[in-house]
């Protein structure tokens, strides 16, 4: 089992084993100097211990996944690694962080032990009494990869999403973008590629997402909502919380991959970021879903978009029947759903049953109301 590291500043790989080296203890503040920054920056780290940020998520699901308890058939050899604290403290005063040469330091650890890793993974599989020399893991691993191009399967990039909506428009024709992040795999693998118990330990923020497992009717209504979807975003990760356990519950439910359509599952941010969602909700209708939906039609309104109704709130997938029952007095052309794990469903059946376009938005929402990000 691959263990949280706690006060490192990085791990180094000995024959697939994780050995912590620790960072030396900060020396003690001199005196007539406060020790006020430091101490600052240890108390916002145990208030931030409570929020659910995506590192927190994948400390949870790294310990189930790598049980003997896994239903399915993962990868084993995957190196986990944590994101530091680092990443969490904000700096205590204006200007530069404190932990800037920490999480530098915490970079070039893991780059030196993931370095270490391969070539002891490399140097397991040569043949008893030889060595290759000269020949980096690296080299290896390059020269491999050439035998599996065939098997690439390209991802659809953000100018192609756009397109493919911006026709769905033109044309009035139905079309959903799904995306599967850590919450919606695992909402899927409960019971199936996971036991309930190890689902549970992995997604105690799934609640929040609008999920309390066990809920084998959700886990259906997702699963049937991935097989109808017409553009699925999927991470691009390969560690077992993701494509690990993405394919295995693909293969699960009988759901072949290869004539999906997949894109990057932060395809919501990449509209935005290129500027492509802008030009997408020129002159169009738009519909916004969710329990923020009201908020974010008022920053969408306040740019020129026409903003036709807001639905809110969204109380799990019990509450999908009624959403979608209001979805259909409005006259939208697109509709933005941010409702947590349910979106994928009210997503893929908006195009389904009411023949409309709708986006996965998810948490772009919450950085478009908060102004983290601008919408223009």
């Amino acid at each position: 089992m691959t263990r949280p590291l706690q006060k490192t500043a990085a791990f180094v790989p000995y024959r697939k084993k994780a050995v912590a080296v620790r960072t030396g203890r900060k020396p003690k503040a001199r005196r007539g100097r406060t020790a006020a920054g430091p101490t600052r920056m240890r108390s916002r780290w145990r208030e931030r211990g409570s929020s659910r940020s995506h590192a927190d998520r994948r400390r949870n699901i790294l310990p189930a996944l790598a049980s003997p308890g896994m239903k399915g058939q993962l990868p084993e050899d995957h190196r986990i690694t944590e994101e530091g604290p680092a990443a969490h403290i904000q700096p205590s005063d204006g200007g530069q962080t404190q932990t800037d040469s920490y999480r530098e330091g915490f970079d070039m650890g893991y780059r030196a032990g993931s370095t270490v890793g391969a070539e002891e993974e490399m140097g397991s599989l040569l043949p008893p009494y030889t060595i290759l020399p000269e020949v980096s893991a690296r080299e290896v691993m390059a020269a491999g990869l050439m035998q599996y191009l065939p098997r690439l399967k390209n991802l659809l990039r953000p100018d192609e999403v756009y397109r493919r909506l911006a026709e769905s428009l033109n044309e009035k024709r139905p079309l959903s973008v799904v995306r599967l992040g850590d919450g919606e795999l695992l909402a899927l693998a409960h019971d199936t590629v996971l036991s309930l118990e190890h689902a549970k330990a992995a997604g105690t923020f799934l609640p929040l997402a609008g999920l309390t497992l066990p809920d084998y009717n959700a886990r259906s209504q997702l699963a049937e909502a991935v097989r109808g979807a017409d553009i699925i975003g999927i991470p691009s990760s390969r560690l077992p919380t993701y494509q690990g356990l993405l394919f295995p519950i693909l293969r699960y439910y009988g759901i072949a991959y290869e004539p999906l359509l997949f894109t990057i599952s932060t395809i919501n941010y990449a509209l935005h970021e290129h500027g492509l969602l802008q030009q997408l909700l020129r002159n169009r209708r738009v519909l916004t879903i969710g329990n923020f939906a009201r908020q974010l039609g008022e920053v969408l309104s306040a740019s020129s978009v026409e903003i036709i109704g807001s639905i809110a709130p969204v109380n799990g997938f019990a509450d999908i029947p009624r959403v979608l029952a209001e979805a259909a007095e409005y006259p939208f052309d697109i509709a933005l759903v941010a409702s947590g794990i349910p979106a994928v469903v009210i997503c893929q059946r908006i195009a389904g049953e009411l023949g409309k376009t709708a986006i996965d938005f998810g948490h772009l929402a919450n950085k478009l109301i908060s102004g983290e990000l601008s919408y223009h």
